[in-house]
Formats: C-alpha cells, structure tokens, sequence
C-alpha cells in the first residue's frame, strides 16, 4: 500500500472516535471503545512504519542536533510529513481521550475541548484545564451550598 492511501487512512481511522466522544459520550459503547488502548496500538504501528522509512543516516545526523532548517528539510519528504502528521493525529487523540475520561470522571463539560482536541490537541487541552477550572471555582461550590440547604 502507498504512503499516501496509508495517510488517507489514518486520517480516516481516527474519525469515528472523535465522533463517539464528541456526539455519544455517555454511550456505552464510546465509554468502552475509549478505555482501550487499541486505536493508539494501530497509529503507533503505523508511525513506527513512516518513522523506520523516513530515517535515513541524513536525516538522523539532522534530528540530533536539530534547528529549524534542518526540520523544515526533513519534513519535506512525504513519508517524514506523514510521520509528523500520525504523530499529531496519535497525540492529539491520545489529549482528546484523556479530556472525555476526566469529563465523565468529573462530570465537567468536555465537547467544545474534545472539538479543539481534535484539530488542536493543545488548545483543547488548555480549553479543558480552564473549563476545570471554572467549573470548580464557579459551579462546585453552589452544587454544594443547594446540597447542604
């Protein structure tokens, strides 16, 4: 199979998680699906395979020691930019999930986080810490104050 129909794959493999969690969070399923490690097992095999390829003695000289140059050379070569690109779709589902788990552990509203996880796993993680956040300073507290009256 070709690098290119693999990185079509893999951008396709990740959707029907992101749609799980971000449309059927509290869907047995989604709760089951989300606890395995499987789907990362699957991107990893497949970013250790772009990676084993896009090594080559140059471009390991490069990544050492590396400037910005160098990485903007290395990512030039398609399987290198589908190994920086599995990287971001392994990483960012990896945040994606660890903000559904804590959302259902917690019960803090997750979606919007969840959706910049998607396209941005640091922005949604971020979003997450600061919807923690309020939620505990804003919505605890008067979920405690109505237990107590």
């Amino acid at each position: 199979m070709t690098i290119d129909k693999l990185f079509d794959l893999s951008n396709l493999f990740v959707l029907p998680f992101w749609f799980l969690m971000i449309f059927l969070p509290k869907w047995k399923v989604t709760q089951q699906i989300a606890a395995s490690f499987l789907p990362f097992v699957v991107l990893v095999g497949l970013y250790i395979y772009f990676l084993v390829g896009a090594i080559t003695p140059d471009s390991a000289q490069a990544l050492a020691n590396p400037n910005l140059a160098q990485i903007a050379g290395f990512f030039a070569d398609p399987r290198a930019a589908a190994t920086g690109w599995t990287h971001f779709l392994v990483m960012d589902l990896f945040v994606g999930r660890w903000v559904y788990l804590e959302g259902q552990r917690t019960g803090v509203w997750t979606t919007h986080s969840i959706l910049f996880c998607l396209f941005a796993g640091p922005i949604g993680l971020l979003s997450h810490i600061i919807t923690d956040a309020v939620s505990q300073k804003f919505f605890k507290k008067a979920e405690t104050v109505t237990s107590e009256s």
